[in-house]
């Protein structure tokens, strides 16, 4: 864990630098797991039994969990949830195309992205190819695509109303016209042969690197924040958590800007599977895993909004997040975020333990309310689930703004909950 936010924020940008696309994100937190002393554990074969840290990776969705020597009637259950996937154009499976003579690649829209924000940006492509004989390579390529705007001289209605078509304006421009392509431009880097190629999944990402931003570098600018900023927060959680005699897991999943109903997803199977399969080696039996649940909690680490200075109408009148003031607590009335009253009770005493500030958010009555991995994950188990996160300007831009300590904080406040 570290004891700064300044080191936490420079071990953040690496993360998200490193984390172009799930994919990524999932082999960057299953390297720093191994180095941090937990061993993989293959889905084909047998759970370990007894003491021990271990990790599961399915796609772009990674579970990590401390295990005690024995796992019984008085075992409490301890759980951090994030999700590894941002907004995006994802390459669709034909995927070069020209039109007078521009290079173009064909994508389609993932998540709830603005839209415009993607606009003259310099665009990387990442992801993973699958070969013929069944290997997964992950490539990337930065700085190789951008969507033009339509200059203002042939729009001049442009600035009373952007509309932007999602087919026809949003397709990026990789070069000139050539029979190379983007498919073998990444297979070129990856050493494999383009006709060996037989699938692949494939993201744009924001080329720009995050930086601190501010009089005094108070703010981090970085694409990806929602919602790498908690799976990095959970973990440099779990990578500094000490023995114990609880069962706490980290998971991250997949596909939670898309609804979470895939194998990877929140919505899916993986949590439990695991869950069930470390009971199942430990003896408890269907009763004793469900007893296990019953005592068990989850904290749902997704960002969420703070008071936009220059749009202060969207907001409660009387709900005032600002940025370093700490993680926010997410209440909502209709439930899109899982927080009760015992769920509050847990965030407020793991920031009390931390030494953190921490904060509430509610939406406007006039605003639709998204939603996390919290009530999928209580749905799903019956946990008990609280949804927390930090507050971002810009969510689902392809550059957001935060607090510069406020990653540390919620990190911090993970850690005191996992430790007990």
């Amino acid at each position: 864990m570290f004891t700064d936010s300044a080191s936490h924020l420079d071990d953040l940008a690496q993360f998200v630098l490193d984390s172009p696309t799930s994919f990524h994100a999932a082999h960057t937190v299953a390297s720093r797991l191994t180095t941090a002393g937990f061993t993989q554990v293959d889905e084909k074969g047998a759970f370990p039994a007894g003491a021990g840290r271990f990790f599961v990776v399915r796609g772009g969705a990674v579970i990590a969990w401390r295990q005690p020597e024995r796992i019984d009637r008085g075992t409490g259950l301890r759980v951090v949830g994030a999700h590894t996937d941002s907004p995006a154009f994802k390459v669709k499976p034909d995927v070069d195309f020209a039109v007078r003579g521009w290079q173009q690649v064909a994508v389609e829209i993932y998540g709830g992205m603005l839209i415009n924000s993607w606009l003259d940006r310099d665009l990387g492509i990442a992801g993973r190819l699958v070969t013929r004989d069944g290997v997964t390579h992950l490539v990337r390529l930065a700085g190789i695509a951008r969507v033009p705007q339509l200059a203002i001289h042939l729009d001049r209605g442009v600035n009373d109303g952007l509309k932007l078509d999602r087919q026809a304006h949003m397709q990026p421009v990789v070069g000139l016209e050539t029979s190379h392509g983007v498919l073998a431009a990444l297979a070129e880097q990856a050493g494999i042969r383009p006709e060996d190629v037989i699938g692949h999944d494939l993201f744009t990402f924001d080329s720009q690197a995050p930086s601190r931003l501010g009089l005094t570098g108070e703010l981090f600018a970085s694409g990806r924040l929602d919602n790498l900023s908690s799976t990095h927060a959970g973990l440099a959680a779990i990578e500094d958590i000490g023995d114990g005699d609880d069962l706490v897991v980290y998971a991250t999943f997949d596909h939670e800007e898309v609804g979470s109903e895939t194998s990877t997803g929140a919505a899916g199977p993986f949590l439990a599977d695991v869950l069930e399969r470390i009971a199942a080696v430990a003896g408890l039996g269907v009763d004793g895993f469900k007893a296990l649940v019953a005592r068990g909690s989850c904290i749902s680490a997704d960002a969420g909004h703070l008071v936009h200075p220059n749009h202060q109408q969207h907001h409660d009148p009387r709900v005032d997040l600002r940025p370093n003031a700490g993680p926010m607590l997410k209440v909502n009335a209709n439930q899109r975020y899982a927080t009760d009253a015992h769920g509050e009770a847990i965030w407020v005493q793991a920031c009390e333990r931390a030494g953190i500030p921490h904060q509430t958010f509610v939406s406007n009555n006039a605003m639709p309310c998204g939603s996390t991995i919290g009530p999928i994950t209580a749905t799903r188990l019956g946990l008990t689930t609280v949804d927390v996160g930090i507050g971002l300007l810009s969510m689902h831009s392809a550059r957001e703004l935060c607090g510069a300590d406020d990653p540390h904080h919620l990190s911090r406040a993970l850690r005191a909950y996992l430790a007990g």
